[in-house]
């Protein structure tokens, strides 16, 4: 008999076997259809959230390295030289050039404004026209720092946005208004928020921030402190290299033992990319677990199957039906059941992105090609392996005895 004819026979009759018994055959898809679905939602949200905690990461700013002196035990004061220094600032522009996108300094300091009726201390910083850019802040009004202001030592501020609510209510009220900061009396000329929220562990603060010239904050501290000072790479295959540069250029200008601290956020990435998929691959793991249980399933049906269809497999037999064809025909029965299963779990899988990425539109949750397929080849290979057993015992029943049984 041709190959395909014989094939296309056997199932057909595996078709009409299942749709002769539709809840039978539903109620043992379920477990595939559940262990699919799971598999794709498993993955989507692992990629989703993945994708989200790179991005606030990387929201903090791109390919950003903070240097700073770490003084340990050591009093300020005998420090004092050993700080991060503007010069230092300009000589890492000046050494690494076209390696770096931009290097800022960050002056820190601290003021009392009256807020809502009490006095409060708020961080007042000092820095320039790239600070904006290499902490990737987003701008709420106004405007950022011009390099004209740094110059020209202009009285102009900017707040962000915690301070701006509490102060004015909101951005576009505070642009034009007067605040006063270690006495003197500053125009804001901008609002702004970071992109990425890091909860006052950064030099903002959790109080509120004003943001200056750092040629102005200069006249206020009594040591010249760069903390931190942040240099953005231009690639993110030279960050680790220009993190080691950057510390040699810090060493080389200082004294011998003077210790600086000099990070980077590929770790942090690298991390977060491994956390990633291991996560992913124990909850895969868990879904495999669901598949592998509906298999078993599958097979223990199969083998009900072939003890209720006896007469039946008997009766094809001794109307010249092979071995091979009665072992062909239940061996289809299982992979048309996992598969048909495998392939209605997958559709639910897909559906909750799909769904979310057209009606969403400030949400975009990727869809993983290999987790399908995955998932469909696992379904045959489940229907595949727990089908052998139950279509090997149908074959091998004698038919003068299967056509006996009641």
């Amino acid at each position: 008999m041709n190959r395909r004819l014989f094939f296309r026979e056997a199932l057909s009759f595996s078709a009409q076997a299942l749709q002769a018994n539709p809840v039978r055959t539903l109620l043992t898809a379920l477990g595939l259809v559940i262990g699919n679905a799971s598999v794709i939602l498993v993955v989507t949200i692992s990629l989703t959230s993945r994708d989200l905690i790179l991005d606030k990461i990387r929201g903090i700013g791109s390919n950003l390295i903070t240097a700073y002196y770490d003084a340990g035990t050591q009093d300020a004061t005998k420090a004092a030289a050993d700080f991060v220094k503007l010069s230092d600032v300009e000589a890492v522009r000046k050494q690494l050039g076209s390696r770096i996108v931009a290097a800022t300094a960050v002056l820190s300091n601290t003021d009392r404004l009256m807020i809502e009726g009490r006095e409060r201390d708020v961080t007042v910083l000092g820095s320039d026209e790239y600070y904006h850019s290499v902490r990737n802040l987003v701008l709420l009004g106004g405007r950022f720092l011009h390099s004209t202001d740094v110059a020209l030592r202009q009285k102009v501020a900017l707040v962000d946005e915690k301070l701006c609510r509490s102060l004015y209510g909101g951005p576009h009220a505070a642009v034009g208004q007067v605040v006063k900061v270690h006495g003197l009396q500053f125009t804001i000329v901008g609002v702004f928020k970071e992109r990425t929220p890091t909860f006052g562990l950064s030099e903002l603060g959790d109080n509120g921030a004003i943001l200056i010239p750092f040629t102005v904050l200069a006249y206020f501290n009594p040591v010249e402190r760069v903390d931190p000072m942040y240099v953005q790479v231009r690639s993110a295959g030279d960050v680790q290299a220009v993190n080691q540069a950057v510390a040699g250029i810090l060493g080389a200008r200082h004294r011998d033992g003077a210790r600086y601290t000099v990070n980077n956020l590929t770790a942090i990435l690298d991390t977060a990319n491994s956390v990633a998929t291991v996560l992913t691959l124990v909850l895969i793991l868990v879904s495999a677990i669901a598949l592998i249980i509906s298999g078993i399933g599958i097979m223990n049906i199969m083998l009900v199957t072939v003890t209720e269809r006896t007469r039946e497999i008997g009766l094809r037999m001794s109307l010249g039906a092979s071995r091979r064809a009665v072992l062909m025909q239940f061996l289809l029965e299982a992979v048309l059941i996992s598969v048909g299963g495998g392939l209605i779990g997958i559709i639910l899988g897909l559906a909750v992105p799909v769904a979310v990425n057209t009606f969403v539109d400030e949400v975009r949750i990727p869809i993983s090609i290999a987790s399908v397929a995955i998932a469909f080849g696992v379904s045959f290979l489940v229907g595949l392996i727990f089908g052998i057993l139950p279509a090997n015992r149908a074959a091998r029943l004698n038919p003068t005895e299967a056509l006996r049984y009641e």
